[in-house]
């Protein structure tokens, strides 16, 4: 059974005399983290690592996690240059290519942007 009256602004379900939600639901949702000296609109948490300061440390010192794969990249993308394909299978291959082709779409990109 449900009850809304008119003069109610919360939709109260109950079962003979017991409620089975709460007349009145109410949550403060402040929608800005404030970390150390910086405020950020959202807070996305990537997990935590054995040693969360030197994690810090190294994104502060060393460079964000896109530019760590960004080098990552590079040097995957030239040890990809030393490979004979034509022995691989055309699976590997196509791998290959695969990942060729999104090194090319992120030059593309970092060259519009003027990211290094």
């Amino acid at each position: 059974m449900t009850d809304a009256s008119p003069d109610r602004t919360a939709l109260t379900v109950r079962y003979g005399d017991v409620a089975l939600a709460p007349e009145k639901l109410w949550q403060m949702i402040n929608p800005l983290f404030f970390t150390g000296n910086s405020i950020s609109l959202f807070n996305i948490d990537l997990g935590h690592s054995g040693d969360e300061e030197l994690e810090r440390e190294i994104l502060e010192q060393v460079g964000s996690y896109g530019r760590q794969l960004g080098h990552l990249g590079d040097v995957v993308e030239v040890l990809m240059n030393m490979v004979d394909e034509s022995g691989l299978s055309p699976d590997d291959r196509d791998k290959f290519a695969v990942l060729r082709g999104e090194f090319a779409q992120i030059r593309q990109l970092k060259d519009g942007s003027g990211g290094d």
